[in-house]
């Protein structure tokens, strides 16, 4: 994937996350990392769990099956402070 693919889908994938986990984004480059790392966990995961996802579409619902889970785990991290 090239590296202004990965950066629109991890910049899609980051406003989805952030309007699933709290009803807004993070900005441009927020949303671009938030996606981008969630993109890698969410590889992780599907690795783990034994699934590939292919073309724009899958790596899309990865990435951002990934950045909520992340933003998620963020969260429950910043709550016990």
């Amino acid at each position: 994937m090239g590296l202004i693919l990965g950066l629109i889908i991890g910049g899609l994938a980051g406003w989805i996350a952030g309007n699933l986990m709290k009803g807004r984004g993070f900005g441009l480059l927020g949303n671009i990392l938030v996606g981008l790392v969630g993109g890698f966990l969410g590889g992780v995961v599907f690795r783990l769990l034994g699934l590939a996802a292919t073309g724009v579409i899958g790596s899309l619902i990865m990435s951002v099956l990934g950045a909520v889970l992340l933003i998620f785990i963020v969260g429950k991290i910043k709550s016990r402070r």
